[in-house]
């Protein structure tokens, strides 16, 4: 807990729930009973809440092991013709082996593979994604990619000279409806 709960724990609640705790024991009150109770579940309560809240809003903490698996082009943040080509045309796989694999691809049909190795710098509580890949590359793998991270996902951005920011997310490919 903050500074602050600190001196407000001792110098306020402390004080008077012994001054409640006396008069209650002395006076045998019921009203000063409740008024204790009342007072020690709000504080619980809130602690309670302040616990599930900073839960719900920290950040996923990554391991090398996490960035495991393939990826498709993220359709949900953009929608529309570009997205969907994108989508038909990228992918990528990120190995066991810290290999990863980018697929140039027609819908379910890889065309080209563009291949390179990873690695991990963990400057901070969560792993960073490095790619290092064969040249000549796709114009999207030039760029090392940036880990946006939410409580429960993540997902990667790639900056390509041709199209920007692709946003790319964890997933099997699937043939668009």
């Amino acid at each position: 807990m903050g500074f602050g709960f600190n001196l407000f724990f001792i110098f306020i609640l402390v004080p008077l729930t012994g001054i409640l705790l006396i008069a209650w024991l002395l006076s045998r009150k019921l009203w000063i009973g409740k008024i204790l109770g009342i007072i020690w579940l709000g504080i619980f309560g809130l602690a309670l809440l302040s616990g599930v809240f900073q839960w719900l809003t920290s950040k996923t903490e990554l391991d090398k092991e996490d960035y495991c698996g393939e990826y498709v082009v993220n359709r949900d943040y953009f929608e529309g013709e570009q997205t969907d080509w994108q989508y038909n045309h990228f992918r990528f796989e990120i190995t066991n082996y810290d290999s990863i694999f980018f697929y140039v691809t027609e819908k379910e049909n890889i065309l080209k593979t563009f291949r390179g190795t990873i690695k991990t710098t963990t400057p901070y509580s969560s792993a960073r994604l490095i790619i290092e890949m064969e040249q000549p590359t796709h114009h999207i793998m030039t760029s090392n990619p940036t880990t946006y991270r939410s409580a429960w996902d993540f997902y990667l951005v790639f900056k390509s000279p041709k199209f920007h920011n692709v946003f790319f997310e964890k997933g099997k490919w699937k043939p668009i409806e």
